[in-house]
């Protein structure tokens, strides 16, 4: 059947185009309704109260790690494998698609929802949003990139304005959904409650349909966030195709009544009708799978232990071998905090606890208590401590930000009393946002990281601390020694509805290399209780983009998994960048003393950087420096190549400065000779061409060298500009 929606009658069309209930779309055309439903980490299906803050009950489902917790993985396969099977339980529950992957750059350590979003750095939130959604669709639910764009607060957040510059938009915040849409093709994308740089999301046609559509080729639906729509008008005009949640059809009656009036061009809501009954036709109800519980357990337990980062391990304090006696502390040990509050939150079919998993695996004494002198007794008799620290869901959430980053002082004073008395203290961390580490890694021995790790946790912490599983997490954002040096500090969340990006592109780690701040651990860290040794490193540069090879060596005396990471600089470029950035990055499995040669290939769109003069992207030619190395601050080799740039000169005119005019190529040599001749030698005491390179050129009447001016007006009314060069 044609799903042209232009036959239908205009209150028809009209219709379709808002959902019918908190859920669900409207029924047409004998074509079912569908369902979507919250969960980028699990399903969340509400059969009763509907709500969209995690307040009503909901069907139980597979709580895998959430973003903060599985984008420590950097494993693309891995979250493949998971969204696979949260499309199995969506498929089980009548979901169709599935509200995620959330793909939101943490521009700052405060924003409440960090938990549910993978990375401080586009492509490693890109190419982990583009894994989850092919595995996914791949089973026939579909997905809903979100939050689009430039989502990075929870204050204020359905009226607040994103003012952002163009480069930072399209380099940082922009990047990670491209990524997505162009790699994965999600059946919708979801647009943001927020402003971007004035106009609502819901309403920004620049946003929906030229970028999204006309650039990147998107050719599902979009969606609005619940409640993000503030004019249904002008959302349809710019290409929201869906406003949800439903139930309320006068926003209907205003669509018709536009129409009628002349305010809204039809084909704008033929267009969107149809993308809505293409939806319900992709959506189609397939057969329910068959949910294997246990199975999908195993996978979030699995998921769960390659989330997990070793910050550090001062004289082999891990692993524990288990025959010492152990004390356990802090009340996360049994009553974990593994997940969000919020939209998000999961009713977990299964639940493991750390402290039944520790004392599992032990063949010594364990011991618990929840704190104070209980615990620092046992500390003191003990072989080995083991504290559980981080935040609860009451101190991050969905809806609001937090103040600082700092762990209660409660806990900070109980770890330094545990410390004092035991040696060898191993702190564990749960938490959504980044924490303040400067404590803890003062006085433990070791520290583990799971941010928030799903159902599986427990078992997963408990096979890191006894050596049954190699720590292969790596951090996917900055750990800073304050919050003072985020480099987003001064401006977030904003005042007066507004949030002034005054960092621009230097987000995360990007910001705190450019200044050359100290950090308590760099975006990228991790440690192994194997090593790795790299070496060979090749790279080559052509028009395609640049391929890197390396070999990866497990020299240490046990198997283990290593994640390489590929950086690239320009340390000869003429624009204002970070000192490396993040181009390729890919996992590896080793048995000890075996090697592997680890090719990855970078697209030469992801060298290019964004004019704003031309509203284009271009590559700058010259010296790329590839590193390769275990984290941003951690460089094990390097090379150089030379890179072929693109021909990106701006329309010269007689508002383009001497500086630029000389640039070129063309005309250049020969206004130089001109104001040789004007001004020769040292006749002012200064070099004359850089001390007049910033003024336009039609400046220089005012200074008597109006002959001058028409000279070079009359060669770029002629068009000697310098002629385009291929890459």
């Amino acid at each position: 059947m044609d799903t042209h929606a232009a036959d239908l009658p205009l209150p028809v069309k009209a219709a379709l185009c808002s959902g019918a209930s908190f859920w669900q779309t409207k029924t047409v055309l004998g074509l079912q309704a569908i369902t979507l439903t919250d969960g980028p980490h699990g399903v969340r299906v509400q059969h009763a109260a509907s709500d969209h803050l995690g307040v009503g009950a909901s069907s139980p489902a597979t709580c895998f790690p959430p973003a903060a917790g599985l984008a420590q993985s950097w494993d693309r396969d891995l979250v493949h494998r998971v969204a696979g099977a949260i499309a199995d339980e969506a498929r089980s529950l009548g979901v169709s698609v599935v509200l995620g992957p959330g793909v939101n750059i943490k521009r700052d350590p405060r924003c409440g929802r960090n938990f549910e979003y993978f990375s401080e750095d586009p492509l490693l939130s890109g190419s982990l949003g583009a894994a989850w959604v092919t595995g996914l669709q791949e089973r026939g639910v579909g997905a809903s990139v979100k939050h689009f764009a430039a989502n990075n607060t929870e204050t204020d957040r359905m009226r607040s304005d994103s003012q952002v510059d163009a480069r930072a938009l399209r380099e940082i915040y922009l990047k990670s959904f491209e990524r997505v849409v162009t790699e994965a093709q999600p059946w919708t994308v979801m647009c943001a409650y927020n402003k971007v740089n004035g106009v609502y999301a819901s309403q920004n046609r620049w946003l929906l349909t030229d970028v999204l559509r006309e650039e990147w080729g998107f050719d599902g639906l979009v969606v609005s966030d619940w409640g993000a729509v503030a004019d249904r008008v002008a959302a349809l005009a710019a290409g929201l195709d869906l406003a949800m949640p439903g139930g309320d059809s006068s926003s209907d009656d205003d669509v018709v009544a536009a129409v009628h009036a002349g305010r809204l061009d039809e084909d704008l809501v033929d267009d969107s009708a149809t993308r809505v009954l293409r939806l319900l036709r992709r959506a189609a109800p397939a057969q329910p799978a068959a949910i294997e519980r246990q199975a999908h357990h195993l996978l979030a337990r699995e998921a769960a232990t390659r989330s997990i980062v070793m910050l550090k391990n001062h004289d082999a304090a891990l692993p524990l071998s288990g025959d010492e006696s152990i004390a356990v502390i802090g009340h996360f040990a049994v009553e974990p905090r593994y997940q969000g509050g919020g939209s998000s939150h999961i009713n977990a079919a299964e639940l493991d606890i750390p402290l039944e998993e520790i004392r599992a695996r032990a063949r010594g004494q364990v011991a618990y208590a929840e704190g104070g002198d209980a615990a620092i007794s046992a500390a003191r008799t003990a072989d080995a401590a083991v504290v559980f620290l981080g935040l609860s869901d009451q101190d991050e959430s969905e809806g609001y930000d937090r103040t600082h980053i700092d762990l209660p002082d409660e806990q900070i004073r109980l770890l330094e009393a545990v410390c004092a008395v035991q040696p060898r203290t191993v702190a564990v961390l749960s938490h959504g946002g980044i924490v303040r580490l400067s404590g803890v890694n003062r006085c433990a021995a070791a520290i583990l990281d799971g941010a928030l790790l799903g159902q599986g946790g427990g078992s997963a912490i408990a096979d890191i601390l006894f050596g049954v599983a190699d720590p292969s997490g790596r951090l996917a954002e900055t750990v800073p020694a304050r919050l003072q040096d985020a480099p987003s500090y001064l401006t977030f969340p904003g005042e007066h509805s507004q949030v002034r990006y005054g960092e621009s592109i230097f987000v995360g780690y990007r910001g705190y290399d450019a200044r050359d701040i100290e950090v308590t651990f760099p975006f990228g860290h991790g440690l192994s209780y194997t090593e790795f040794h790299y070496s060979d490193l090749a790279a080559t540069a052509d028009h395609h983009g640049i391929a890197v090879s390396v070999t990866v060596t497990n020299v240490g005396n046990r198997d283990g998994r290593d994640v390489i990471q590929v950086y690239l600089s320009f340390p000869e470029s003429t624009l204002s960048r970070p000192p490396q950035e993040l181009r390729a990055f890919d996992v590896v499995e080793l048995e000890r003393g075996a090697a592997t040669t680890v090719t990855m290939h970078i697209p030469r769109a992801d060298i290019a950087h964004w004019d704003d003069r031309i509203e284009s992207w271009v590559v700058e030619g010259g010296r790329c420096s590839v590193r390769v190395g275990r984290s941003s601050r951690n460089i094990l080799c390097r090379t150089d190549v030379q890179v072929v740039g693109d021909a990106a000169h701006p329309p010269l005119t007689a508002d383009s400065t001497l500086g630029e005019l000389l640039s070129d190529p063309v005309i250049g040599p020969r206004l130089a000779e001109q104001f040789q001749a004007m001004a020769p030698g040292d006749s002012l005491g200064t070099d004359v061409v850089k001390m007049i390179s910033s003024m336009p050129l039609s400046r220089l009447k005012t200074f008597g060298a109006g002959d001058a001016v028409a000279a070079v007006e009359q060669m770029l009314s002629d068009g000697a500009e310098s002629p385009a060069e291929s890459p």
